[in-house]
């Protein structure tokens, strides 16, 4: 299998960059044709949805994936046309793309597409119901990829997080080595989520599932607000040398870090179609947040 993987030099896109490497050849593409390592990749610039066609029919893949997105939250709400640009008609052309060449999508979308009222876990059928930009646009791309025609696989996902990029983990290890005291928000809930089982788990769906076409919830088990994440991974990092000590922490109401975009309240996914139909669940988050620190120990500290 020959594979475009679109976005692969972010956190998501490097972690399917070697998951996907197990089902055939990856042929990585990013928005200046570099990768993190110094080596070359495709162009793939989803700010440029028209280019985008021609070069999926170029490479003649038998599968792509778009890891590719615009995430900066806040941003989003004073640039409304670039975010809907890229996360809602660029996955919308690549779908019409595939659907042309006879060839299945892979798509990415997020918590976001929620208003975060619920008391339970999210299922997929949950109406939706974006409290801003970045969420609006990510659920337009969502129906952009359905209408596109080509077979699908959407994978929503909950508070990304990974040994590389720009996440909450990596920015609390730094800020623990650099304050004493840190104030955490404690009334927002999700799953934190690690990318190497999220890339694992989207081989494992194309392997035990290729034909199959939806949208599915794909995050860990379990849930947290940010206060609890930050506390475990301290605590964790403490006992694996990464951290010297941990800061002491204050758990604060959202209100205390006012931001341009609002933040859902509750972001837990229902992740029982996912395993009910491929087979796999990610596991506990707590086990994601071990095998990432781990990772960052062995490498020695930093990402």
């Amino acid at each position: 299998m020959r594979i475009l993987l679109l976005g692969a030099n972010g956190q998501l896109g490097q972690a399917l960059h070697v998951a996907l490497g197990e089902l055939g050849t990856v042929l990585p593409a990013t928005r200046d044709g570099r990768l993190p390592g110094g080596g070359e990749a495709e162009v793939a610039d989803l700010s440029a949805p028209a280019s985008l066609p021609a070069l999926v029919e170029r490479v003649a893949p038998d599968l792509v994936v778009n890891a590719a997105a615009y995430t900066a939250v806040d941003r989003a709400e004073d640039e409304p046309e670039l975010a809907h640009r890229v996360n809602a008609e660029a996955p919308g052309v690549l779908s019409r793309a595939c659907a042309a060449a006879g060839i299945g999508l892979v798509h990415f979308s997020t918590d976001y597409v929620f208003d975060g009222s619920s008391q339970r876990p999210w299922r997929e059928d949950d109406p939706t119901g974006p409290l801003g930009v970045y969420g609006a646009s990510k659920l337009a791309g969502e129906q952009a990829v359905r209408e596109g025609g080509a077979a699908h696989k959407i994978f929503r996902l909950c508070w990304v997080y990974g040994p590389r990029g720009h996440n909450f983990l990596l920015t609390m290890l730094r800020l623990a080595r650099e304050r004493g005291h840190l104030r955490v928000v404690d009334d927002q809930h999700g799953t934190p989520t690690a990318v190497p089982r999220i890339a694992a788990a989207v081989a494992g769906a194309l392997r035990n599932g290729p034909d199959r076409t939806g949208t599915w919830h794909l995050a860990a088990g379990g849930e947290s607000s940010w206060h609890g994440f930050a506390d475990a991974i301290f605590e964790a990092a403490v006992a694996r040398g990464l951290l010297a000590a941990a800061p002491v922490l204050e758990a604060v109401p959202s209100e205390a870090y006012p931001t341009r975009a609002r933040r859902p309240a509750w972001s837990v996914l229902d992740t029982s179609a996912f395993t009910r139909d491929f087979g796999l669940h990610i596991g506990h988050w707590r086990e994601g947040l071990d095998e990432v620190l781990a990772s960052l120990a062995s490498e020695g500290g930093r990402p």
